[in-house]
């Protein structure tokens, strides 16, 4: 069982940046693919950005101003926005799922944090 927490969300203008931090529990974060959805309002969940050790994905509405990286010592994933856009409202998931590869479907992934909020004002 893994459980995930996620912080950093705020409320930001149009232009400025965000680090949201997943934390995990469990001795064995390095043997876990990580993912961050979001969903806005009246919206289903899409994928943002997954990590598997080294390899990273983006959504295209996101690639070029997001960047997701782990610190395995850490049990912690980051997304770190920037440029961010208000159509990046949204509340923001981070996901994991044991194994090694790159997963951009949330049906794909077993454990979900609670959850973090993104505003961003014109």
């Amino acid at each position: 069982q893994v459980q995930l927490v996620e912080s950093g969300g705020g409320s930001v203008q149009a232009g400025g940046s965000l680090r949201l931090s997943c934390a995990a529990s469990g001795r064995t974060f390095s043997s876990y693919s990580m993912g961050w959805f979001r969903q806005a309002p009246g919206k289903e969940r899409e994928f943002v950005a997954t990590i598997a050790r080294a390899l990273t994905s983006y959504a295209d509405s996101v690639k070029g101003r997001f960047t997701i990286s782990r610190d395995n010592a850490k049990n912690t994933a980051y997304l770190h926005m920037n440029s961010l856009k208000p159509e990046d409202t949204a509340v923001y998931y981070c996901a994991a799922k044991f194994g090694y590869t790159t997963m951009l479907r949330a049906i794909q992934y077993d454990y979900w944090g609670q959850g973090t909020q993104v505003t961003v004002s014109s």
